[in-house]
């Protein structure tokens, strides 16, 4: 019997590379580590040539391990589709990655559109800081994540804007007559935050943080307890319990990116972009 190559072994060997690693590709994978190393070896002995090599504390591709990535690569696609046209593929599970902002509005819709599309199967949500989620997308633990500001890389892709509000408890009395606008925000590093601070700046208007928070809830409390204003990403209505501010400055629209990890389908990063992109447009126009 001939030699053959098992498509498992092909396709960890197609993350190793996607990924930049064993460790990370066993991630994106739901595999362990040395199951990953075993699958590259028993393709080593398939081909009789070594297809990484160690640089470093990095691995790379050895000539062989080229030409067999980009064959590699042409057998999965081949043997996917196939299934696809057959009907007998296998939904692939998905962990989506967002900041708090806008989340109420944007992440149902989002879901709806992802369990839609073809090949995806459960759908289960993150929500973190756009750090700790910048992170997460490199390790291979988030697959696609929505992040405030524009695209970083080329796994990023632009996904419209959000719209940016000030907003107050009912009856705040606002700014003192001679002093700074008191201001609730998330603490450092954050793109909204640095927003209000530049806005008012622009206008000549000094501006305070009053109280600063880990996370959104916390400068939710904060606005709903008369300490200051908050500049707020929202698509439909305001959150409960604050009012819309429309004298101070208008602020302009934070973009919004799409950003996948390493290996992922790009079809799945451009439906998961399409359907932020159409609910902001829709959030604009309404």
């Amino acid at each position: 019997m001939g030699r053959t190559l098992d498509l498992e072994h092909l396709r960890s060997f197609v993350a190793v590379a996607d990924c930049g690693g064993f460790h990370r590709a066993a991630k994106a994978l739901h595999l362990s580590q040395p199951t990953v190393s075993q699958h590259v070896r028993r393709l080593e002995s398939v081909v009789g040539q070594p297809l990484t090599e160690r640089v470093g504390r990095l691995s790379r591709m050895t000539a062989a391990g080229e030409l067999l990535l980009g064959e590699a690569r042409r057998i999965l696609a081949l043997h996917d589709e196939t299934l696809r046209r057959l009907g007998a593929d296998t939904d692939e599970d998905l962990v989506v990655g967002a900041t708090e902002h806008a989340a109420d509005d944007l992440l149902p819709e989002l879901a709806s559109a992802l369990a839609d599309g073809p090949g995806v199967g459960q759908v289960r949500f993150r929500l973190d800081r756009g750090a700790r989620l910048r992170e997460a997308i490199d390790r291979g633990d988030v697959d696609v994540a929505l992040l405030l500001g524009d695209p970083e890389d080329e796994r990023s892709q632009q996904a419209g804007a959000l719209p940016l509000r000030w907003y107050a408890a009912p009856g705040w009395s606002g700014a003192p007559e001679h002093g700074p606008v008191p201001l609730v925000a998330l603490d450092e590093p954050c793109a909204i935050r640095s927003r209000a601070l530049e806005t008012l700046a622009a206008h000549a208007t000094t501006a305070a943080i009053t109280c600063e928070a880990a996370y959104l809830a916390g400068v939710l409390a904060a606005a709903r307890s008369g300490l200051g204003v908050a500049l707020l990403a929202t698509v439909g209505a305001g959150p409960d319990g604050l009012e819309r501010r429309d004298d101070l400055p208008a602020v302009t629209p934070l973009p919004v990116a799409v950003r996948s990890r390493r290996g992922l389908r790009p079809e799945v990063a451009d439906l998961a972009a399409a359907a932020v992109r159409n609910i902001l447009v829709a959030g604009h126009s309404g």
